[in-house]
């Protein structure tokens, strides 16, 4: 196969055709270091190799793009590219940006576990954003567990940090019900966002005890 015409994408690649059927496009360093020209001929183990390597430039490119936008968890990496790029090619980026240092799953849940907990999300809320990114899931447990362990000295006494998560949320958003004494109601709330059912309970009690003006005369 000859490639008989190269000529600039608009992003910035080069377009390789052989008469007028497009081929696909490579990087520049794949350009350069494979000596690209028109009227070179490749055979079909050359041309998928020339792919790959263009492939395997473009997928670093593209990690080294969302990586810059923001942290992200190397599982959530190897996904996204996944969209654009085989496995193989996939993993293979996610390794460079792990050998870059620019990977820390441990520090992403880590810091991701103490912004969901100020956010007031429940523990198995926090571990499904987590796993939604990639994130391995003792990993995100372990990362959770070392957040509520030095959140729990701040805790109300009697509750745990994720029933304090519950109490700050009932305080912020369900307190009007509760005044209104729609106890049931709130507890259902809180199972809906995942809160352990011996924590939201606990946290509505407080809350309550905290506010006995509010209290129902047949509570």
């Amino acid at each position: 196969m000859e490639i008989t015409r190269i000529s600039r994408t608009k992003k910035g690649r080069f377009a390789l055709f052989c008469g007028e059927e497009f081929l696909f496009s490579v990087d520049d360093e794949t350009f350069v270091t494979e000596h690209l020209a028109e009227g070179m001929k490749l055979d079909e183990a050359g041309l998928e190799e020339l792919r790959r390597k263009s492939d395997a430039q473009r997928a670093k490119d593209k990690a080294f793009g969302y990586l810059a936008a923001r942290e992200h968890a190397s599982g959530e990496l190897y996904q996204k590219l996944c969209r654009d790029f085989d496995e193989h090619t996939a993993a293979a980026a996610v390794a460079k940006m792990d050998e870059l240092g620019l990977l820390d799953d441990g520090a992403f849940a880590r810091r991701a576990a103490a912004w969901l907990v100020s956010k007031n999300k429940s523990r198995s809320e926090i571990l499904r954003w987590m796993a939604g990114r990639g994130v391995d899931r003792e990993l995100a447990r372990q990362a959770l567990d070392e957040v509520y362990e030095e959140q729990q000295a701040d805790a109300p006494e009697g509750l745990g940090p994720e029933g304090a998560a519950a109490l700050r949320l009932v305080e912020k958003q369900y307190a009007a019900k509760l005044a209104a004494g729609k106890k049931q109601n709130v507890l259902a709330a809180l199972a809906r966002r995942g809160f352990a059912a011996g924590e939201a309970r606990r946290a509505v009690e407080l809350w309550l005890e905290e506010h006995p003006a509010h209290v129902p005369d047949e509570y």
